[in-house]
């Protein structure tokens, strides 16, 4: 590619560009030396499972290495004990370094389904952040100030609303600004949430007399509701470890509107391409749940199989054009005894807490052989009979008894 060509292939599905003349001459440069790159992409392990939200930014990620780039998937294993501050209206409790390592486990495994794991550099900030001593620290402290650190919104909004700041929430972004500096990173992607961060990067190596970085922000992706961004904890998110016909079901059941931001950022479909859907759909030449279906089956084929991706359709349209449960329902054996179905549910991880189960069973979506439960204290006998646990319209287990009670 030329040199525009590769600005507009890596244009394609960003909000910011800070700033493109800065990432012209690093271009340039790295064409003229042979040198690639050096382009960074940060994540807190948080939480252990990767949605297709996290993917936007990593695709844009896989698109620097397309090009030859060095990339680095940088974990916050120190970030992620101080917690990101960023979007949040409370002080959020820090996580353990076990927990952070443990999650950080999970997410190397899951990225390779976008990176390409040969080409990846790993690399963890507490292998420099934890060099630091308390002279150190308070030598990266003297580059930026108060005033510029509370700034951002996410401060503004609550010092108006006289909620509490830890002092430690202040010092996120300076310690996320100097991993760019340890890194000597010419590129740092994130999500447009990231942005305040990702310019206090850039200001700290110019603070250490680097070449400042290019900053390249993405859109946040909404969930499934359509409304809120893609959170595990609103449980509006598509999981890309998740069983194929959740994944299939849970795109589906999106809005037309929001099918085509899925199209831009989680597909390599050209936006020719799906322009021209986009039109056949508004025209009536396509039924808009067919392109959906195909907006599904290319997400599963990224991250799973064709197969995997033939056969979830094949499951919604048995399930749900027929009115039939799946052909293939998983099982489980647990201890032969009475449940209450609130239990049950934790315990074959069909949901996550006892809070979820109730909120689920007041909405009406948990079915047990067929018949919608009452309420969360209903206890089920379980014993050799298999018994089918329903969680909304995608998750189907048989349970048995057999395991010590």
């Amino acid at each position: 590619m030329t040199i525009d060509e590769q600005i507009e292939f890596l244009r394609k599905g960003t909000v910011d560009f800070i700033h493109e003349e800065d990432l012209r001459k690093k271009l340039e440069r790295s064409r003229k030396t042979g040198k690639p790159l050096v382009v960074k992409l940060g994540a807190d392990p948080t939480a252990p499972d990767i949605h297709v939200g996290h993917t936007v930014v990593i695709r844009k990620l896989k698109a620097f290495q397309d090009l030859g780039h060095t990339v680095i998937f940088l974990i916050g294993s120190f970030t992620g004990m101080i917690g990101d501050p960023t979007g949040k209206s409370s002080t959020r409790p820090p996580l353990t370094k076990e927990e952070v390592l443990e999650n950080a486990e999970t997410y190397k495994s899951q990225i390779f389904k976008i990176l390409d794991r040969e080409k990846t550099v790993i690399r963890f900030n507490s292998e420099w952040m934890e060099e630091f001593d308390a002279a150190g620290f308070v030598k990266l402290c003297s580059h930026t100030t108060v005033k510029q650190i509370l700034e951002r919104d996410d401060f503004e909004k609550r010092m108006r609303e006289e909620k509490p700041i830890a002092l430690h929430e202040l010092l996120y972004p300076l310690v996320q600004g100097y991993d760019s500096v340890a890194l000597k990173a010419d590129v740092e992607l994130g999500g447009t949430d990231q942005k305040f961060n990702l310019l206090v990067g850039r200001a700290l190596q110019r603070e250490y007399d680097q070449e400042p970085q290019v900053v390249i922000t993405t859109p946040l992706l909404e969930g499934t509701d359509g409304v809120e961004k893609m959170s595990k904890s609103l449980g509006n998110y598509i999981g890309i470890d998740e069983p194929a016909r959740e994944i299939f079901g849970k795109i589906m059941s999106i809005s037309d509107d929001l099918m085509w931001k899925y199209y831009e950022l989680l597909t390599d479909i050209p936006a020719e391409e799906r322009e021209s859907l986009r039109r056949e759909c508004e025209s009536g030449a396509v039924n808009p749940r067919d392109a959906k279906a195909r907006l599904a089956k290319s997400v599963i084929a990224d991250y799973q199989t064709k197969a995997d991706a033939d056969k979830a359709e094949q499951d919604f349209t048995e399930q749900f054009s027929k009115g039939n449960a799946p052909v293939e329902i998983e099982s489980m054996r647990v201890a032969s005894q009475s449940w209450r179905v609130a239990d049950l549910l934790v315990e074959t991880g069909l949901v996550e807490s006892k809070g979820e189960a109730k909120r689920l069973i007041k909405q009406g979506g948990v079915k047990i052989d067929g018949e919608k439960a009452e309420n969360a204290a209903v206890e089920v006998a379980v014993g050799s009979d298999p018994i089918l646990l329903q969680v909304g319209k995608l998750k189907y287990l048989n349970v048995t008894g057999g395991l010590n009670g």
